[in-house]
């Protein structure tokens, strides 16, 4: 079994082209290796199709067959056990004879979690679990930590003047980062399953909340109205993406809208994020206004966050732009005027 490391980088690789197609499934990448020779490979396409096993073992060319019940399958999460969409892994894996497997992760999913190891051992498969194990739960850090914190994955994403503020004072719409930044944002917006902003946002920017200057999918739009003052006119209204309204009044479904009411007087916050769990939600980039912003960090309430300064831009008298507290650095990057800074926080890893 050499390069097992090697091997579990091509997974993740692998892994990584499902970005945005997966959810609520996670991303999962598969290597079929004979004597140091990989004869088949594939990864999770998109969520309700075949896992990435399956995928590797139909990449086979025909005279390499024989091989594969003397091979070596290296895949970055624990195979599967269940029938869900599709059938257990592990059972393919088993009835294909394959006599050995490296495990980059255990999958945190109550169906599996264990089981998928399991049963490939007690078929007489060699397991071999935890290669790359922190590089595999960060590829899938979506997933793991909607099922083992119980809540969606949080991205905090605003934009801010030089002078460290959000918006004027009448928190009229000012065009802060540049058109190039504004691309990378729509690349992030595909990669999340949802996108929130709160009524004020709403109201004033007018915003559609889709991906359109990037290839992939919308994510679902989430907005917090909570006394329903949002006119239908809306850009959020249009009915092109499914929209949640979170709101105290009304409790239904009309075509691609979904209205939620919340309970009165309880944690807004939390709220929202036990319905996304509810309703199998795995990550969410909040994108404004400042006090919907400040509320997920004051709650503590945020995985990372994302802000972009023009350096060029001063605003002057205005709503001061949310700080990111005990966030730490993880890097930054700068695109013309825009100086990109992400931040990781300690206490949700």
């Amino acid at each position: 079994m050499d390069k097992p490391e090697l091997y579990m980088h091509r997974c993740l690789e692998l892994a990584r082209l499902g970005a945005g197609h997966t959810a609520p499934n996670p991303m999962v990448g598969a290597v079929l290796v004979y004597e140091n020779r990989v004869i088949g490979e594939g990864y999770h396409r998109q969520y309700g199709r075949e896992h990435a096993e399956v995928n590797c073992i139909r990449s086979v060319r025909p005279e390499d067959e024989a091989l594969v019940s003397k091979s070596v399958l290296y895949v970055s999460l624990e195979p599967c056990a269940h029938f869900g969409k599709t059938p257990p892994c592990a059972d393919l894996i088993i009835s294909r004879q394959i006599p050995s497997v490296v495990v980059g992760c255990r999958d945190p999913f109550p169906a599996v979690n264990g089981k998928g190891i399991e049963k490939l051992l007690a078929a007489g498969v060699s397991v071999n679990l935890g290669v790359l194990e922190t590089a595999c739960m960060e590829l899938n850090r979506r997933f793991f930590t909607f099922h083992t914190r119980h809540r969606p994955y949080i991205v905090l994403k605003w934009a801010q003047s030089a002078d460290g503020k959000i918006a004027p004072p009448d928190r009229s719409r000012v065009f802060i980062s540049n058109e190039y930044t504004n691309r990378l944002v729509h690349k992030w917006r595909a990669e999340e399953a949802s996108i929130l902003v709160g009524t004020q946002t709403a109201m004033a920017d007018n915003p559609a909340l889709t991906a359109r200057l990037w290839t992939g999918p919308d994510p679902v739009r989430l907005v917090i109205d909570t006394d329903l003052r949002l006119p239908r006119t809306l850009q959020v209204f249009d009915g092109r993406v499914r929209t949640i309204v979170f709101n105290r009044h009304r409790h239904e479904e009309e075509e691609n809208l979904f209205y939620y009411q919340l309970a009165s007087g309880s944690n807004l916050v939390q709220q929202v994020l036990l319905a996304l769990h509810e309703l199998k939600i795995q990550s969410v980039l909040v994108e404004g206004g400042a006090r919907l912003l400040e509320s997920f960090i004051d709650e503590g309430y945020w995985d990372e966050a994302r802000v972009i300064t023009n350096e060029d831009l001063i605003i002057g008298e205005g709503i001061p732009a949310p700080v990111p507290e005990n966030g730490v650095s993880i890097g930054k990057e700068k695109i013309f005027s825009d100086t990109i800074r992400y931040y990781n926080n300690p206490a949700s890893l």
